[in-house]
Formats: structure tokens, sequence, C-alpha cells
């Protein structure tokens, strides 16, 4: 086995006693878990292309140092293992395996990628080890008959491009002979899952405005060559599905041909410091995402009581992060509703009370999430958040526009 680069985050203060009268037979315990710990599996590409997902990681390990510093969850310290996969499959398998087999997790929270979680999907279900919460929008993790201990949380990609079509649509009502539309989107089932949502939402009879597609490889250096023959292909519309650092590669490259399309951008790479930063403010004014979680750069949050709890956080147990990168929202807000369905199972911690509590939450609403968006789940239904809002960087931040969108309104 090659050496691991391995985190473990589990400080916080000591667990709370058990009152002695609690009997033992009432307490049902899966591996992973004892009266003083719960241990949490995770992999994260800490180094390599997508490192700058690296951050998600690092706020969720905060978040429980949180939970175990106020208590733990009924008492239990979550004990969590993160490992650096560098957004590699092979190692993900490897490092994935060491979780369940040697670790003994409970279970595998926020594993990031399509890819990544892909290589490990059958292996988890075999096992019977839930895959829970998964860091990535494929709607393959909705798949409760074939997947019964996988689990995605945010939108899933085929709805969020399906809803960029929609606007699309609307926008081009008048003029639709005037329409082209160009994609660049990452080759793998993310990409092809953004695509298909786009198109579907097109409709056949407007798949003939889609003038380019063009796809990319997460170990490209630039993406400078693809967003050339979509310019090329006269586009006026330019979706941009690209993770961090070549979506912001491809915003400089759009300001640098001078090429002004309405530019839709995939919320997987909308992070305020690890994308339009880099790639330019002015460079970004304009660009639509879709979003489901507050942004921290929008002031109107300022005196919200979630955002005040957030960032009274991010003060205490990340005071080096940088506030403006989306991945600490996520982490924090993926993290609370982990926490949620945790707390539910009590004293019965068996893998399969963990999988029927995150398949039955009914209108959880967590902090940092948009009003009027709220969590559900059942036995046939593992998409836990379905709506989002459209939002508009005005050069500094993101400006929400329009109403609570869903899969129904697609």
């Amino acid at each position: 086995m090659t050496k691991m680069n391995r985190r473990t985050f589990a400080a916080g203060s000591a667990a709370l006693a058990f009152s002695p009268y609690i009997a033992s037979a009432q307490k049902k315990y899966d591996p992973g878990v004892t009266d003083k710990e719960i241990k949490l599996g995770h992999t994260n590409p800490y180094s390599g292309p997508l490192s700058a997902y690296g951050t998600i990681g690092k706020a969720i390990a905060a978040y429980w140092t949180m939970v175990n510093e106020t208590g733990g969850i009924n008492g239990r310290r979550i004990n969590f293992l993160t490992y650096d996969d560098g957004f590699s499959p092979p190692k993900t398998v490897e490092m994935v395996r060491k979780l369940v087999e040697d670790d003994k997790v409970f279970a595998i929270f926020q594993l990031l990628g399509t890819p990544t979680n892909t290589v490990v999907q059958k292996y988890l279900n075999q096992k019977k080890v839930p895959q829970l919460f998964v860091a990535t929008g494929a709607s393959k993790w909705g798949m409760p008959k074939e997947f019964p201990w996988t689990m995605g949380w945010q939108p899933d990609y085929h709805t969020e491009a399906a809803i960029y079509a929609k606007h699309v649509l609307a926008k081009y009502k008048d003029n639709l002979k005037d329409l082209r539309i160009g994609m660049i989107y990452q080759n793998d089932d993310s990409g092809k899952d953004y695509i298909g949502g786009f198109l579907d939402g097109l409709g056949k009879e407007n798949e003939k405005y889609v003038t380019a597609k063009v796809s990319y490889e997460v170990t490209d250096p630039t993406v400078d060559s693809q967003i050339i023959q979509i310019k090329s292909s006269g586009a006026n519309v330019f979706f941009n599905d690209c993770a961090p650092k070549a979506a912001a590669q491809a915003i400089r490259k759009v300001a640098d041909l001078g090429w002004k399309p309405d530019h839709y951008l995939a919320n997987v790479s909308a992070s305020v410091a690890a994308v339009l930063k880099p790639a330019g403010f002015e460079n970004s004014k304009g660009i639509i995402t879709a979003a489901y979680l507050k942004d921290a750069t929008d002031k109107q949050w300022v005196n919200d009581a979630d955002y005040k709890e957030w960032d009274a956080w991010m003060k205490k147990y990340l005071p080096d992060a940088n506030p403006a990168d989306s991945g600490n929202v996520y982490a924090y807000a993926v993290s609370s509703t982990m926490r949620h369905c945790l707390n539910a199972c009590g004293d019965n911690l068996t893998r399969d009370n963990l999988m029927k509590q995150a398949a039955s939450m009914k209108n959880l609403v967590v902090p940092m999430l948009l009003p009027g968006i709220k969590i559900n789940t059942s036995p046939t239904d593992f998409y836990p958040i379905q709506s989002v809002r459209l939002s508009a960087f005005d050069g500094e931040t993101w400006k929400l526009f329009g109403d609570v969108l869903s899969n129904e309104s697609t």
C-alpha cells in the first residue's frame, strides 16, 4: 500500500458522560461507533488540479471540531478521518478501502468528486456502508433502488443546467433565430450530466441552436483552445461547466478575446475567492449562476442570524480561511445536515438507521440555505435539495434575482 497523506481531525472537548442507568441493551452500534465516538471517513483533493476544493475538507473538519467542543452528537465526539486523494480515482479506492476495512468508519461522508465517488459506489453499497451527502451533483447519486446506501446533497447537475436552458429560452423567446449556444464541459459523468440537462431544458426542437460542445480534461494545463473554438462557432450564449481553476481560465480567455456572450457558470465553480477573483472581477461581471446557499460576500445577509452564526464559527475555527470562498459556506451547511441525521439516530447508531434518517428529512432547513429552499427526502427520493435561485455577479458579489426554481419548474 502506498504512503498516504492522512489528516485526522477529532479535536474538541471530551465526550459527555452517559447516565449509568441507560441500559446497554438499548444501544445499537455498528462499526465506527462507541459510547464515546463516531468515526466518519472522507477523501478530498487537498493537492492536484482540483486542490481548490480542499477548502471544503478543511472546513468540514473545523465544523466537527466545533460540534465536539459543544457536546458532540448525543455525547459522542466525531472522529473525522480525511485523506488527500488528489482527485485520482485509484487513490480514492485505496483510501476508502482503508477507511472502511482498517479505520472501520461508521460512514463515508462528503467524499468529493464524480469520478472518485463512482469508483467506490458499488464497493460501499456491497459493504452496506453509507455514502452520504456526496460532494457532487451527478444525478446517479439519487438511485435508491440500485444504490440504497448512496445519497447526494446539492441540487443535481441535470436540473441546474436545465434551469439555465429555460432562462436562455425565455430571454431569446422573441428572436430564437439569433440564438447560438456554446458549451464547455468536464469530460466525465458530471460534465455529461450538465450537458444532458442543458439539452433537455432546451428541448429537442431547440438543440439546433447549439453551435459547439467542447470537452476538457481536469489535467489540461489550460482551456484556452476550447474557448477559442467555442467563440469561433459564433456562440452568443456560453455555458461554462468547468472546475474552479479551468473556470477562472475560461472567464479570463473570454475577456481576452473581447467576446461578450451571455455567460452561465456551473454552481460548483461560483466561488468569489477561488474563481471570480483569479479571473478578475471586471471580467466576471454579468455571469449568471444558480444558488441555493447564502453568499458570504452579499451584504444583504450581514444581519442575518445564520450568517452571524457562520461568521462567528469562521472567526473561531477557521481564522485564516477566506470567507469569500463559498466552500466554507457549503461545508457548514452540508455538515449541519449530517449532524441532524446523526442526532436523529439517538442511540440506534446502526448504518441502516442512519440511512433511514437521511431518507426521511421533511422541510428541513439548515444554516445558510437561501430562504425558501428546504431539504426533503424519502425512501424513493434521494435528492435532498432540488431548488435554486438564479444570481448574477455585479463585479463585487452575487445578486439574486427571480423566484425559487425547482425541477418542477423545468
